[in-house]
């Protein structure tokens, strides 16, 4: 006998990937601050974040959706991903734990 498996509807994955990372980053209840001395090299949208954690600092780069963490040289995009990698998450987790902060439903893409 199989189980049912349930899923997340399409277009909330698609909500949650899409959000910027200073969004993802309100909704996930982290505290961060923009660097303001940093200067892009690349493109001129991407910032630098520090985003504590614990008793420590972590280091993004951002630009829209996109991420990347500079000391564990990992990077990705959307919600999903940097809950992921920020917490320690599974998939099921990081999206749950994204979709029950209110602050999702005024973000539109």
């Amino acid at each position: 006998m199989s189980r049912s498996r349930k899923s997340f509807p399409p277009e909330l994955l698609e909500q949650l990937r899409l959000m910027p990372v200073r969004v993802a980053l309100d909704v996930l209840g982290l505290y961060w601050k923009r660097d303001p001395d940093f200067v892009p090299m690349k493109d001129k949208s991407t910032v630098r974040l520090h985003v504590a954690l614990g008793a420590g600092v972590v280091e993004l780069l951002a630009t829209g959706s996109k991420w990347y963490d500079s000391r564990a040289e990992k990077g990705g995009g959307g919600a999903i991903d940097l809950a992921m990698h920020l917490l320690k998450l599974d998939f099921v987790a990081a999206v749950k734990l994204c979709t029950n902060n209110k602050k999702i439903s005024g973000f539109s893409g």
